[in-house]
């Protein structure tokens, strides 16, 4: 009698211990998720541990020898089936006989053309904040809220999203510890801030209604917690937050799939959920609403892509020959294009040679993947190059944001100080990174643009414009440490040339010479970018 309420009890302890664990851990009820079966292994362990436990000879409390080893065996046994059966099944599935549906996890376009493809930069919306940048510009923003700051924190996220036309980045309040959950979580958190990620202008936004499903928040107001009771079975990925285009704030939660047990990631929807009812709704990658931007993370691009260049002449060739093997650089920056937000980063040989063969663009949220082909420096070499021409300031380099600067593609580098103040810009020239021209920030960036075109003019010979003129008058001016010659031709119009354009004969032109200039629009001072002798 004894023993069956000894058994009864353990029953119950093991029914509790998996309602614990399951509520504390949230795994997905899903074969293949890796979570999955470390659960499923943590209750075979404790399941086991309480057959010792009513296995106890209570008359002289010793352990029943053959109780004892039929428990451990038992418990060895399912533990050895499961890690085989994962470990058999992944092999089959891995890189050495898959590597062409490997290369295939995402459709690539390899016929991109930068120049038709890639809309000329508009400098009032292209964005000159990074992520640091703009997470201290919240804080300080943060700060200046006395009755929020002791009950709140600034999460870390600050995604970047195009909101109604304009690049930001936007991340929610937390409750700061369990004491302040306890004593604002039926309000909820009634705020969120953005920050302009062209202007930096930042504000707080109130809500009228809190959001309490949140990941600070705590028991079923959880936010991880409120997706798993929702959607038990599903793999999520990272949560992204998120604004409607009436500023309404919403997660977005990428629901995952693979092959085998944590091989071969790939998205098959997402779930878009409401912080302040709760309400959820599961899309498919096909039916995702527009104004979501963040749908693929940055790292399953990048890995999809590695693959793609890895594996897309064969696994042996990945590993020997290595014939066409490109890889993606170190380092990636979002673009906002169409009211979509694009991946960028550079790709490059497997032998690392510091350059790059070309680029892909792909959309967060279509996973659309465009590559381009244009040689040129592989990114850190630019940032270095940005640097050195300021060293002794001991700026730090942001990652290159990639803009198409009149037909040419360009590299935007800003340079920031200890204090993380961005202090000046830096264009390179992506197809010789040693054209490189860097501008104080407080003169804007449109005069950085002006002061790089100057300096290192862009010359298409398909769109320039020709004529001869007779020089009046000629001045010079050093901008910038670079020399400028202004010009007057006997029709009482200027024009200005850069010393780089011909050092050996620009110095020698004096007053009554006729000169053969080729430009592109004739402006108020127009702008020389060749001369023919």
């Amino acid at each position: 009698m004894k023993n069956k309420k000894i058994l009864l009890i353990s029953i119950l302890f093991i029914l509790v211990f998996i309602g614990v664990t399951y509520y504390l851990f949230l795994p997905a009820i899903n074969i293949h998720s890796p979570g999955f079966w470390a659960y499923l292994l943590m209750i075979v362990l404790m399941v086991s541990i309480t057959k010792l436990l009513v296995s106890i000879d209570y008359k002289t409390g010793y352990l029943k020898k053959r109780a004892y080893n039929s428990s451990w065996k038992i418990g060895y046994l399912i533990a050895g089936i499961i890690f085989i059966g994962i470990l058999a099944v992944n092999f089959i599935l891995c890189p050495v006989f898959q590597s062409s549906n490997y290369s295939k996890r995402i459709k690539i376009n390899e016929d991109g053309d930068f120049n038709t493809e890639v809309k000329e930069v508009d400098f009032d919306t292209i964005p000159l904040l990074d992520k640091d940048s703009s997470s201290k510009l919240g804080d300080r923003v943060m700060g200046e809220m006395t009755d929020l700051v002791s009950q709140f924190y600034v999460s870390s996220l600050y995604t970047q999203i195009n909101y109604n036309n304009e690049v930001v980045r936007v991340t929610p309040l937390e409750y700061s510890g369990i004491i302040k959950y306890f004593t604002n979580h039926k309000e909820g958190i009634k705020g969120y801030i953005i920050v302009n990620s062209v202007d930096g202008k930042s504000n707080l936004v109130k809500l009228e209604k809190g959001m309490k499903y949140m990941p600070s928040a705590m028991f079923s107001e959880d936010l991880n917690r409120k997706l798993r009771f929702s959607y038990p079975t599903e793999i999520f990925g990272q949560a992204n937050f998120e604004l409607d285009n009436d500023g309404n704030p919403y997660w977005i939660v990428p629901t995952i799939k693979y092959s085998g047990v944590g091989l071969r990631e790939e998205i098959s929807g997402v779930v878009i959920l409401d912080p302040i009812t709760g309400n959820s709704k599961k899309y498919k990658v096909s039916d995702i609403p527009t104004w979501v931007d963040h749908v693929y993370n940055a790292s399953l691009i990048l890995q999809q892509v590695d693959d793609w260049g890895i594996y897309k002449h064969g696994f042996l060739n990945s590993l020997f020959g290595q014939k066409n093997v490109v890889v993606t650089t170190d380092g990636y920056n979002y673009l906002t294009m169409d009211d979509d937000v694009y991946l960028y980063t550079g790709i490059t040989s497997v032998a690392s040679d510091e350059s790059n063969v070309g680029f892909i663009l792909c959309n967060m949220r279509t996973k659309e993947t465009t590559y381009y082909q244009v040689p040129g420096a592989e990114e850190y070499s630019a940032m270095e190059s940005a640097k050195g021409q300021v060293q002794q300031m001991n700026y730090t380099s942001t990652f290159p944001l990639l803009i198409n600067l009149q037909g040419r593609p360009t590299y935007l580098i800003s340079l920031k100080d200890n204090a993380g103040l961005v202090k000046m810009y830096a264009f390179v020239d992506v197809q010789n990174y040693q054209r490189v021209v860097v501008t104080d920030s407080a003169k804007g960036i449109n005069e950085a643009a002006r002061n790089y075109l100057m300096t290192n003019p862009i010359v298409d010979n398909n769109q320039m414009l020709k004529k001869e003129i007779t020089i009046k008058s000629v001045y010079t001016s050093m901008i910038d440490g670079n020399t400028y010659y202004y010009f007057i031709d006997s029709d009482d119009k200027k024009y200005r040339a850069s010393i780089k354009i011909d050092d050996k004969y620009l110095p020698f032109i004096s007053v009554g010479n006729v000169l053969s200039i080729s430009y592109n629009v004739e402006d108020e001072v127009t702008e020389i970018l060749k001369i023919v002798r």
